[in-house]
């Protein structure tokens, strides 16, 4: 993953500051606790951006994570049916369920996505 250091796509899969890459985002890492899912840190430690820049800023993620929800289901659709040889209830079914297991994956995935959107990488930008 350290290959893809400076590139958002680090930032977005890693859920790091997307300015400086070397601290994450949220208070907890695992984003099955779900209770703190959405838990972030006010700043970066490292350069001191400051993650929430407006009230709301994360509600344009909503549009984000529509987006990748179906890319979710999609993935599980073409893997369900067409590999695996499932009915289309089948098929049905595994994508109600990839959205339901994946849900909070989905959610960061979305806020990470929606700051990088808005901030880019800087290498001398922090304490280094």
């Amino acid at each position: 993953m350290s290959l893809l250091k400076g590139t958002k796509i680090y930032s977005i899969l890693t859920g790091t500051c997307p300015v400086c890459h070397e601290e994450s985002m949220y208070i907890e890492s695992n984003p099955y606790k779900l209770n703190r899912v959405y838990k972030m840190h006010e700043r970066c430690s490292n350069c001191g951006t400051k993650y929430k820049i407006e009230p709301s800023f994360f509600y344009g993620a909503m549009y984000v994570s529509y987006a990748v929800g179906i890319a979710f289901a999609v993935a599980a659709f073409v893997i369900s049916y067409v590999f695996l040889g499932a009915s289309l209830m089948g098929a049905f079914l595994s994508i109600v369920g990839t959205l339901i297991v994946f849900m909070p994956v989905i959610m960061r995935l979305s806020r990470n996505i929606w700051i990088n959107i808005f901030f880019k990488y800087n290498k001398n930008s922090g304490k280094n």
